[in-house]
């Protein structure tokens, strides 16, 4: 029997298996607010078979988008636009779905990858990014301004109004986003928080916004919806933040009720050195499994069936996500189960489609079974 297509718990909430659809930007959205692109784009997600869709980083408020497209969770009309989306979708999928909350700080204020990626000026549809200290992303951008005390309280309620809108939606599952250089990761990271102040300095004092975000987050929604954090282990850089600090970080979040832990890297600074191959990431969920008894997620061009199963069969990590994979491929999930003789769930519009070698690919629940 596969281990990747059997079931697992994040805290309440239980998966049919162990693929997970890691968020993807679109960088589509309308002040915020979801668009049919979002329709699109979940819609062909939601059918694939994977035990759990999470959307793209979600900003909390509006400077803390990435670029002017970004999704957004900050008011009544974002509310009702992903309503609506999620409301279609779930006509005709039953696969659980959860939001990544995030907050892009430093690196807020950008154009679309597309369109180049570069900080938009605020002459130029852009506006003045906030981070932990006045550092830079890159040394040829300005200087973002460093959060006060006002500052780090709105964006915890922020993060807690998000939330609770989340919950409204019928949301599954709420991941902190505190990976890829966002506002989470630069207070981590002694390379972007130069804080002289009880958020700074010391590794208990970098790790304590995030802890308070996390503890506010998970007071404000119901002990049914697991609650999770996606980190960047290593920023790929001497002197950054690393495996070790990551392992204090998720042994502080386990007791406090962390449902799970999603395990990236990078992001934070344009001096990463970064050597990618297949799996390269997935030797950092496997430390930080050894010191949580939570569930890990690794990710990191993981791209074939069978190394998806080597990686949980072997206890390297309890789930994987994919991104990119499932862009080029969104039926990703009904191939891996054909090739590790396994099933998953499709729409009865498409059970017609199984070939002939595989032809007990599809089980028998029905669209529309929660």
């Amino acid at each position: 029997m596969s281990t990747l297509f059997t079931p697992i718990r994040l805290g309440e909430l239980e998966l049919a298996n162990r693929i997970v659809i890691a968020p993807m930007c679109q960088y589509s959205a309308d002040a915020g607010c979801a668009t049919d692109w979002h329709l699109m784009h979940l819609g062909q997600l939601a059918i694939s078979g994977a035990g759990l869709l999470i959307l793209e980083a979600t900003a909390v408020e509006p400077v803390g988008r990435i670029t002017p497209q970004d999704l957004g969770l900050w008011s009544d009309a974002n509310e009702d636009a992903l309503r609506r989306v999620l409301a279609e979708v779930r006509r005709h999928a039953p696969t659980p779905i959860g939001i990544q909350l995030s907050h892009a700080g430093r690196k807020a204020s950008s154009s679309a990858p597309w369109m180049g990626g570069a900080l938009l000026a605020p002459d130029h549809g852009g506006w003045e990014c906030v981070a932990p200290s006045a550092v830079p992303h890159a040394d040829n951008e300005p200087p973002p301004h460093a959060l006060d005390a006002d500052g780090l309280q709105r964006i915890r309620q922020a993060f807690v109004d998000a939330a609770v809108r989340a919950v409204r939606l019928g949301l599954d599952l709420i991941e902190l986003h505190a990976a890829h250089g966002y506002l989470l990761h630069q207070f981590l990271s002694p390379l972007s928080n130069r804080r002289d102040d009880a958020y700074g300095g010391s590794l208990e004092n970098r790790m304590r916004f995030v802890l308070e975000v996390f503890d506010a987050v998970r007071a404000a929604v119901p002990a049914r919806i697991p609650v999770g954090v996606r980190l960047s282990a290593t920023d790929w850089v001497d002197g950054g933040w690393d495996p070790e600090q990551s392992a204090v970080l998720c042994a502080a979040l386990e007791p406090r009720g962390c449902a799970y832990i999603h395990v990236s890297s990078g992001g934070l600074s344009p001096r990463q050195a970064i050597t990618a191959s297949p799996g390269y990431q997935v030797g950092f969920a496997e430390t930080i499994r050894g010191q949580v008894d939570i569930p890990v997620i690794a990710v990191g061009l993981i791209t074939e069936p069978e190394q998806a199963e080597a990686i949980v069969a072997e206890g390297r990590a309890d789930l994987v996500a994919l991104a990119r994979a499932m862009l080029y491929n969104p039926r990703w999930p009904w191939h891996a189960a054909a090739r590790l003789g396994a099933q998953v769930v499709a729409p009865p519009q498409y059970w017609r489609c199984q070939p002939v070698a595989h032809k007990a690919l599809f089980g028998t629940i029905r669209i529309g079974q929660r």
